[in-house]
């Protein structure tokens, strides 16, 4: 199967069988019927593009329900470490964070269900993300967790001192003050 399940109920990595040869390689990075057999029905609406520098941080990010994202998560070029938090009060998981090796070798990529924070770290030279949203993006919808968080503690596999970070996530607030409407 291409799908394996993660400790996090809903969280799954999808690793598409690759066809390789001399001339290079060949892969569905999307199939609905191949992501329905999973139970995945999600109709994606968005495509999203980012290309980052050795070092950024983009992250923790979601957007409150009801214009929650799943998204579908894959690396272009490069490789990040893909992080998510699970707010879905009630979840077993809750509170908890998950992090993933993605890269444009390994052609793994990330389905995360609504309500889990999203964000990641690129560690090398450059990367570009691309990630599938099944609802469009709202600003007004917009919140965000502190992607130091002393109560998360997420390694980012970047030195302090390396890090990227925007102005707007370093404004974010920390888990126990974020806006959370996501019940499991």
């Amino acid at each position: 199967m291409p799908f394996t399940q993660t400790a996090f109920p809903g969280l799954c990595i999808f690793d598409p069988v690759v066809y390789a040869d001399s001339r290079g390689f060949f892969f569905e990075s999307f199939n609905q019927f191949t992501f329905s057999k999973e139970g995945i029905n999600e109709v994606f609406v968005q495509d999203n593009q980012s290309k980052s520098s050795y070092g950024v941080v983009r992250g923790l990010h979601y957007q409150l329900a009801p214009h929650a994202q799943s998204k579908l998560v894959r690396v272009l070029e490069g490789v990040i470490l893909d992080v998510v938090v699970d707010i879905r009060k009630g979840s077993p998981t809750y509170g908890m964070s998950y992090s993933i090796e993605l890269s444009a070798e390994n052609k793994k990529q990330l389905y995360i269900p609504k309500g889990f924070a999203h964000g990641f770290s690129v560690l090398s030279p450059v990367a570009q993300v691309m990630y599938k949203c099944d609802t469009l993006y709202n600003k007004d919808a917009e919140a965000g967790i502190l992607y130091n968080d002393p109560v998360l503690n997420i390694d980012w596999k970047v030195p302090a001192e390396a890090m990227i970070v925007s102005e707007k996530d370093m404004a974010q607030p920390v888990f126990n003050n974020c806006k959370n409407n996501f019940v499991f």
